[in-house]
Formats: C-alpha cells, structure tokens, sequence
C-alpha cells in the first residue's frame, strides 16, 4: 500500500500546488474551506508527532520543504477565509467555532489569545529555532573540512573503501545543506507569522468598514460579528503554525539524539535519583508554607519522592546484577579462589596457621588491566601532515585534487617502478606552520616543505637572467632556488623561461621523489608475500622452486636492493627465476642481487639508453678496477669487506664525481660502465655521495645496443 501511494506522490504534490493556486484566486464552499482547515490542523499535529521519533534531523531532511508548502497552503487558506469573511459575513463552521465556543464569543479575549499566540511563535520558538538553525549550519559548514580530512585519513589507511568515503562525505554534504535550509525555512514561519498578525489587523478594519458603512450595522454589531470570525479564522490559522514552529525546533535541537524523544526525556529525568529526592524535598516543603495550597504539592512531592526511590532501587539491582555476572567470568576473581583453595589446603596439611593467615592477609585484589596502548605503537608506513593553510589543496569540497593527485602517484610508481605504495595517510598538524608540510615513512621525517596555495612556483632552471618579483624558495624535492609568484605572473614567468608549476604539483613532485627514494623501506615482507602469491597463480613452479631454497626474508632484501638503485621489480617472473636458479650455489644477498640484475638487463638497458638507443657512459680505469679487487677480502658469495685506503677512496670519488658533472651539463644520464666483480662495490662506496649515477657492469647490457664511452675515470 505504501509503494502505490508513493508511486502517485508526485502527482498528489502537483495538484496540491495547483490548489494553492485555486484558493487565492477561485472562492470556495464554506464546507470544502472548514475540510482544508481541518485538514491544516491535521499536517501541524501529524508533523509535530513524527518529530518525536526522529533520532537524527537528516531522517526528515524533507522538513524544510514540507515546512514552505505548508505555510504557502495556510497563506492561501488565509486568502480564502479573509474572501468570505468580507463577502459574505461566513467563513465556515470551523472558524464560527473557533470564534464562538474556544473564546467564548469575547472578540476581545479573541484577540488576547491571537496576539499571545503570535508572540509565543515569534519571539519564542520561532526565534530560538532560527537561531539553532543557523548556528548549526555555521558549524556545520565550519566542521566540513576537519570531518573530510577525517575520511580521506581512514580512506587512506584503509579503515573504510571507497563506497564508505563517498557515502560518509554525502551525509556530510546532506547535513549541510539541511541546516542551511533549515535556517532559510525558518524566515518562512517568521513571516508568516507576522502576515497572519497583518491579515487579521486588516480583517478586523475592513469588516468593521463593511458592516458599518455597506451593511448598515452598528458599530458594536458590526465589531463584535467581524472580529469574532476573524479572531476565529486568526487561531484557526496560527495553532498549526504554532505546531509546525514546535516541530521545526524539536528537529533542529535534537543533534546528539540517540533514540527516540520520549525514551530519551524518560531516560533524562530517571537516571539519577538524588535530584528527584531533592525536588521532593523543596515541594514537600512548599505545601507546609502557609499561604500557599497544600494538597497539589503534597501530591507532587509525594510521587517525585517514590520515583527517586524507585530509580535508584533500580540502579542498585542493575549494578548487583552486573557484579554478579561478571564474578564468575572474570579470570581474576576464578584466580583468587585458586589462590584462596590452594591456602586452605596447605594449611589442613600441617602448615602453621599463622602462615596462612599471613598467606590470606597478602592476597590482593586482581589489578586493574591497564590502559590500552597497543594503538599507540602503530606506525603509518606514509604519512603527510599539513598545516590548516593547505587543507583547501587537499579537501574535495573545496575544491583540492590532491587526492586524486595521490592515486596517481601510485599507479605511476606500480607501473614504472613495481612499487605498491602502502595508503598515504593525511592529517592536519597544529605544530607546524599553516603552510608547511612533513612527510614521514614509518614515522620518520622523510621531506620538508611549504607551500602558498595560491601562488605558482617559478624555476629558474638555467639561462633566465632577468629578475621575477616573488617570494624566495627553494624547490622542496630537488632544493632548486625558486620563487613563489602571484598568478597575474604566471604567463610572464613562462615567457621569460621559468619552470612555473602550481603548489599542488609541488608537493606531488616531492611525494614521488620521497617515494622513489625510500621504496625500499615501503616493501615490507608481507607485500613481499603478496607478490609471491600473485606470481604463484600464474607461475606455480616458479615460486614452489624460490621457496625451497630462499627464505621470504632474503627475496626481500633483494627486491629493496634493485629498487634501491632504481630498478624496476615489475618482471618478478624473471627475478624469481633467477634467484632460483642462483640460490642453490649461495645464499648471499649481494649475490643474489647481482645476478637478479643480470636477467633484467634488457630493462636495465632500455632505463639508461638515450632517445637514439646507445647507452651514453663513462667507464672505470682498470688501474681502479685492479685496486679495488686487490682491496677486496672474500667475494660476493661468501661475503666481503673492503679494506683500501681511504684516500685513494676519496680520489676515486673525487674522479667519478667529475666525470658525472661532464655528462650531466652535456643533458646526459650519468651511467658509469664498471667490470661485473666491483660494481656492487664501486656502488656501496659512491651512493653516498652520488646517489643519482647509474653503476652497471658489461653483462648488464643486452647484447645489440651500441655504447658511447664519453671518457675513462682515470
């Protein structure tokens, strides 16, 4: 039955509209007027009740509309009353009820109740509603960019997917524009209000006007027959404003509800007995002053009192019967009577019995379980923490596609380098300066910056010499001077040969550097599990030989080898045959690693080649080379240490550090051509301080690419 009415809804609206219409400009029978009447009655009642079993104000988010048809449906009720009641001295039986019986025939008293209505509406509930209203909608509004934060932080940290966040940021976005309209409805009870006080005003003149000069009625007649019916069309219209005024702030005052309205006054007034005892006490005490009428506040004060009793007998037994279901539960008091057995036995064995009253004196309760703080111990694997000048950049609603920016970075970073970045958690941080961020990998600051979100960031990469105005920087990812322009300057920046970036590319720039340089520390071994099991489901044989000769533990400290020098780990087929075949002969990391690189040579190629396909380099002298394998103690299979003087260590350095400025000012990728047995040395040695240079060796160069020797490390 509900789906059928509902499935003609729209049409019942659309004729109820047109009936508005109707009545302000059609008259009506006074019959079909008193049903439409009543009918209002009924909407103000029935609107009012609902209201108390809400529990919270979007479960009527149709209340600000219901509440702007139901005041234009009374406006027009108001036009066709007033018509009838200055045509024809008749409104109905309704109102001659209202007129007649409620204020028993007194127009003056009628009156009195009108105007004491309209106040009630206006000063009172209307003006309180309003004033709740559009303090929630501020706060509302004001709260939307911490509650966003708040789901994109558990979005990123994956305590809710993707439906979740979006159904949570459109609640968020239904409550605001509830509270907003709820503000701009209650203007309409206001007014409407004050054009019911207007219409009566008028209602009374022109029937005294009527009576008295067209009708030929005496001043008094034509006062009281007018005024009564006016009056009586006034309450018959302001006693459902009323209602819907109520309705309107029962809705907007019940934020925190959490249940039904009576269950919670119930609840309010019944949870604590000592002031039901107290108010018992000040009406008891009431009813013995002399003067005042004894009976109704002995009778209150009577039943105040036996409700304190009854409230607070009920939370003695509640509280007895949560002790007693806890007590035989509870592994603590289980403990005590072991403890309390065991010494009795010990002492029925033949134990003196002042020892075992001393036994029994030192039993203490179970001790209170600590706070729980495991919570505390968890560590983000990323984490970006923004000052509140930034949040703009970051909060969908306002406009921010940093989020979005994110997703991207790590679909880049899975599909150049085989990296799934773990969830990027981000929050506002009060102890840091509004426009400055800090990036953390597994709680460690990781990168610094600052960002003014309404500025571009000019780069002067080489060959701008004229000046720019702006603000001073230095580009956060790679530390290059920059300066942070308005964006009227933005199209002279570029003109004059700038790099001219917006602040949001800023900080997604410096997220993938931080990324690429601590990939390693993001593959932990249970991604590291994950991507055996994917490789297991295309490639069974594969993973069941890695296994059994390699641990999960050493196939990680190679995978965070390659990536650490740049090397993409996408192919794991590849890398994993590789570390089955190898890991029979040694179980040495830097082994292992070697030859992992060795079978991805094609990539290794292809990552350092030059846009015509040869692979431009510098190559280690064999004078080095020899020094070095003199140096060495041991091998890669077994292990090794280097013992070589650290000031030829510095030469060579020195001389390589060299060679890369040659190649980088010729726009040339710094690859150093080093023989296979010291690459991985020659690496260890200059990360430190050349970590951008590509080390390979001969056998990782794939057989058909033509290499271009630039000069030899000498």
């Amino acid at each position: 039955m509900r789906k059928k009415i509902q499935s003609y809804s729209d049409i019942g609206v659309a004729l109820l509209m047109v009936l508005v219409i109707v009545m302000m400009v059609i008259p009506l029978p006074t019959w079909l007027i008193d049903i439409f009447l009543a009918l209002n009655i009924t909407l103000g009642v029935v609107t009012l009740l609902v209201t108390f079993y809400v529990k919270r104000a979007l479960d009527l988010s149709i209340f600000p509309t219901l509440l702007l048809i139901a005041t234009l449906f009374r406006l027009s009720l108001n036009v066709s009353t007033t018509r009838l009641i200055l045509l024809y001295g008749n409104a109905g039986e309704l109102i001659n009820a209202f007129g007649n019986f409620v204020v028993g025939g007194n127009y003056v008293v009628g009156v009195i109740m009108f105007l004491i209505l309209v106040i009630i509406q206006m000063l009172v509930i209307t003006k309180g509603a309003e004033r709740v209203a559009e303090v929630a909608a501020r706060f509302t509004l004001d709260a939307m960019p911490g509650k966003q934060m708040s789901i994109d932080a558990d979005l990123n940290s994956g305590l809710i997917d993707e439906q979740g966040a979006r159904q949570r940021r459109q609640e968020i976005q239904k409550e605001a524009d509830f509270y907003g309209a709820m503000d701009g409805a209650s203007k309409f009870v206001k007014g409407d209000a004050i054009a019911g006080l207007i219409i009566t005003t008028i209602n009374i003149v022109g029937g005294l006007s009527i009576g008295v000069f067209m009708r030929g009625m005496s001043a008094g007649d034509a006062a009281a027959h007018y005024s009564l019916l006016t009056v009586g069309d006034g309450l018959v219209g302001q006693i459902p404003a009323l209602l819907l005024s109520t309705a309107m702030g029962v809705i907007v005052t019940r934020a925190a509800a959490s249940s039904e309205l009576g269950p919670d006054l119930i609840n309010a007034f019944t949870k604590y007995p000592r002031p039901l005892y107290i108010g018992s006490g000040m009406l008891l005490s009431l009813a013995i002053i002399p003067g005042l009428p004894t009976v109704p506040f002995t009778i209150l004060g009577i039943l105040t009192g036996l409700a304190g009793y009854m409230v607070g007998r009920e939370a003695v037994m509640q509280s007895a019967e949560s002790g007693q279901a806890a007590s035989p539960a509870s592994p603590a008091s289980q403990a005590g009577q072991a403890a309390s057995t065991a010494s009795q036995a010990s002492a029925a064995a033949g134990a003196p019995a002042g020892q075992a009253a001393q036994a029994a004196a030192q039993e203490k309760p179970a001790p209170v379980s600590p706070e729980d703080v495991m919570k505390l111990l968890t560590v983000e694997p990323m984490e970006a923490e923004i000052g509140y000048a930034i949040i703009p950049l970051i909060d969908p609603a306002q406009g921010g596609d940093m989020l979005d920016r994110i997703g991207t970075i790590r679909k880049q970073m899975a599909v150049e380098m085989g990296i799934v970045v773990p969830p990027i958690r981000i929050r506002d941080n009060i102890q840091i300066k509004p426009t400055e961020y800090v990036i953390r990998v597994k709680g460690a600051e990781a990168g610094r910056g600052e960002l003014l979100p309404d500025h571009y960031l000019a780069m002067n990469t080489g060959g701008v010499e004229e000046d720019l105005i702006g603000v001073p920087t230095k580009e956060p990812a790679f530390g290059l001077p920059a300066l942070w322009i308005s964006p009227d300057l933005r199209d002279k920046a570029e003109s004059m040969g700038y790099t001219v970036v917006d602040a949001p590319s800023v900080l997604a720039t410096h997220l993938s550097e931080v990324i690429k340089k601590n990939g390693a520390e993001l593959l932990t071994r249970q991604e590291v599990q994950k991507l055996t099991d994917m490789v297991k489901e295309s490639a069974p044989a594969v993973i069941e030989d890695l296994m059994s000769s390699l641990s999960l533990g050493e196939i990680q400290k190679v995978l965070q080898n390659l990536i650490r020098e740049q090397i993409p780990i996408r192919d794991l087929v590849t890398i994993f045959e590789a570390l089955a075949d190898y890991g029979k002969m040694s179980r040495s990391v830097d082994f292992l690693t070697e030859r992992a690189r060795e079978a991805l040579s094609r990539l290794i190629s292809l990552k350092i080649q030059g846009p015509d396909g040869v692979i431009t380099a510098a190559t280690l002298s064999p004078n080095w080379e020899q020094k070095i394998m003199t140096g060495v103690d041991g091998d890669l299979t077994r292990g090794w240490q280097l013992h070589m003087d650290p000031r030829e260590v510095q030469k060579m350095i020195a001389a390589i550090t060299r060679a890369v400025d040659d190649m980088l000012a010729k726009s040339l990728t710094p690859v150093l051509l080093v023989h296979p047995d010291v690459r991985l040395i020659v690496r260890r040695l200059i990360e430190g301080s050349l970590p951008n240079i590509f080390v390979v060796s001969y056998n990782e160069i794939v057989h058909g690419v033509q290499i271009k020797t630039v000069g030899m490390v000498e």
